[in-house]
């Protein structure tokens, strides 16, 4: 049996790790155009702030893809032939196989702004974005970014770590309100502009000039200011990286359709990570997930699957976190911008810092927590989520969330009694 894996991100690895453990006698290949080597994608920032080398975000040394005979391939996949069980390469190499997996990631969002193909314009996503911005860096005065998620917050401490003037144009009236609550939104809106970034909200792109060489020298707003700069990064989200799939017949709607097993439409094709579009019933929005660890439980899934045990795909209680310069955020469950009927926000908040519980109006039972400057332990949190503790018994027992308690015990007092006040 040969599993062919296109895509060497996390949800890529995670597949060829779980089904090594249990077919050791599979033959298993690791495609990749972007780099021979797994990486980190979070520590892609890092390397550029002079934090780590490159080699220093390899989870593995070069002994584990030999000990796991994992065969890994650097070329760009052309095409795919599922009736031929075949994969394209585009230096004219092809792969067969039996079984096929779909790991091949997201791309940049670009919306046809004029002038979004011009050089020293770059998304933050790859190894070859970061090469890009590396070297869009030397001599550059001031830095334009587009879009207002945690790619580009991410790019503006980048580009600040190195004295470069920074512009961040967001569109929304206050940073990340489509996914933050007033009170968070309006915490790192504050940070940002503490931090010397020229923040302009309800503000959008409307062109990017050239300079006369085929580089950038400046962008028009969508208020019709002229910005001069060296340098756009486009961080307006990410989509999907189907360019693969074009011609194969295998179904997509937002990213490649899978069941919750993560087949597609082809017959041996799954599809897991930042590109799967996960099916629901009728009336319910499909899922795409598109952080790290549902790329790796969903790898882990798919492993079972493909090695015929029967597994849906369980995405579990939502997590994500974040970094907004120096301050971090965590969330649990369900958070949403605005609250709903049915749920009740409690929120402490001080010095720079903030708790926020989502209850459930008529239970109490805790949906979602959201953290900033204060970390707490996942598994806890999780755990009281899942079983439908109230917010009650989240106060009387927070310590055991506690990460830091050297610095929480400073707060803890205040923020039991302030959420306390508010059930």
């Amino acid at each position: 049996m040969h599993v062919v894996i296109i895509g060497n991100g996390i949800a890529g690895v995670t597949t060829a790790r779980e089904v090594r453990k249990r077919r050791p006698d599979w033959a298993i290949t690791l495609v990749s155009a972007e780099s021979l080597q797994h990486w980190s994608r979070p520590a892609l920032m890092y390397v550029y702030m002079g934090h780590m080398r490159l080699q220093d975000t390899w989870p593995y040394e070069e002994r584990f893809w030999v000990t796991n005979r994992i065969e890994r391939v650097q070329g760009w996949v052309e095409g795919i032939e599922p009736d031929a069980h075949r994969v394209r390469l585009a230096d004219g190499r092809t792969l067969d196989y039996d079984q096929l997996v779909l790991a091949t990631g997201s791309v940049p969002n670009r919306f046809g702004w004029p002038g979004q193909d011009l050089r020293r314009v770059s998304g933050m996503y790859s190894l070859q974005d970061l090469a890009a911005i590396e070297e869009g860096s030397v001599g550059l005065e001031r830095a334009v970014i587009v879009g207002g998620g945690l790619i580009g917050i991410e790019l503006a401490e980048m580009f600040h770590s190195r004295g470069i003037d920074v512009t961040f144009l967001v569109r929304e009236a206050s940073y990340w309100c489509n996914a933050l609550p007033p009170e968070e939104s309006a915490m790192v809106t504050e940070l940002i502009r503490a931090e010397h970034i020229d923040l302009r909200l309800s503000t959008e792109l409307r062109s990017i000039e050239d300079d006369g060489t085929g580089a950038v020298g400046a962008v028009v707003t969508s208020t019709g200011e002229r910005l001069e700069c060296g340098f756009v990064g486009l961080t307006a989200g990410v989509r999907p990286n189907l360019g693969a799939l074009d011609g194969s017949g295998i179904q997509t709607g937002r990213g490649v359709l899978v069941d919750d097993c993560l087949r597609t439409s082809a017959a041996d094709v799954w599809a897991v990570g930042d590109c799967a579009e996960i099916r629901r019933p009728e009336g319910q929005r499909n899922l795409l997930q598109q952080v790290w660890y549902t790329g790796r439980l969903q790898g882990e899934a798919v492993a079972r699957n493909l090695c015929g045990e029967p597994t849906p795909y369980e995405p579990g209680i939502w997590f994500n976190s974040a970094k907004f310069f120096d301050l971090e955020w965590q969330t649990y469950g369900s958070v949403p911008p605005t609250p709903a009927d049915d749920e009740k926000h409690v929120v402490w908040q001080g010095d720079g810092r903030l708790v926020r519980l989502v209850l459930d109006r008529e239970t109490g039972a805790l949906r979602g927590v959201n953290s900033l400057g204060i970390r707490y332990r996942h598994r806890v949190f999780e755990r009281w989520i899942a079983e439908g503790r109230s917010g009650a018994h989240v106060l009387d027992h927070l310590a055991e969330a506690t990460f830091d308690p050297e610095l929480v015990r400073r707060y803890e007092d205040s923020i039991a009694r302030t959420l306390r006040s508010q059930l």
